[in-house]
């Protein structure tokens, strides 16, 4: 039986929060190796991990993959979670297009300035209430938070990462900046 997966990101949710989410309803524990300087990212780029030398990065099977949707995509095959054919992986596929949509404008808020966030924050709301929250209730409402695996995830003590504040921030510009 090959380990858990190592994922390998900064302290905070950005790109790899989906994937932990994901590996969680799957019942998957994994390991986090955080990167904490520009050197810790060096390290990976210099030894070939990063196809596209960038994070998030996930070691699982023996593979070293990168890629948000193609680490997402690898892991729902792998557990079953993708869908019983075409038609519901296209559904699933609808689903996660738009919570990446709405991902990218999350991901860059808190690293905005300061007199772009208010109009920036307006904007995420109302997109996030009207055009996006309406599809997924309508989908799953408490469903999926009542799986026993999504319902640890969501305890506190669990790998969850709460909300990017200043110190995450600051962290992620020592590594990426």
């Amino acid at each position: 039986m090959a380990g858990k997966p190592v994922l390998h990101y900064f302290d905070g949710r950005g790109r790899m929060e989906p994937i932990r989410w994901l590996l969680a309803a799957a019942g998957v524990e994994f390991e986090e190796k955080y990167l904490k300087t520009r050197d810790d990212l060096a390290m990976l780029r210099n030894d070939g991990s990063l196809m596209f030398d960038q994070v998030p990065m996930v070691e699982i099977d023996g593979m070293k993959l990168v890629q948000t949707k193609a680490i997402l995509n690898y892991i729902a095959s792998k557990y079953n979670l993708y869908g019983k054919d075409m038609k519901e992986r296209a559904i699933i596929d609808m689903y996660v297009e738009g919570v990446a949509d709405l991902e990218i404008m999350v991901l860059y808020y808190p690293h905005m300035p300061p007199g772009e966030k208010d109009a920036a924050l307006t904007t995420i709301k109302d997109k996030a209430r009207n055009r996006y929250f309406p599809a997924y209730e309508k989908a799953l409402r408490t469903r999926v938070s009542k799986l026993p695996t999504v319902k640890k995830f969501l305890q506190p003590g669990s790998q969850r990462k709460p909300f990017d504040d200043e110190k995450c921030v600051e962290s992620a510009k020592k590594i990426f900046s």
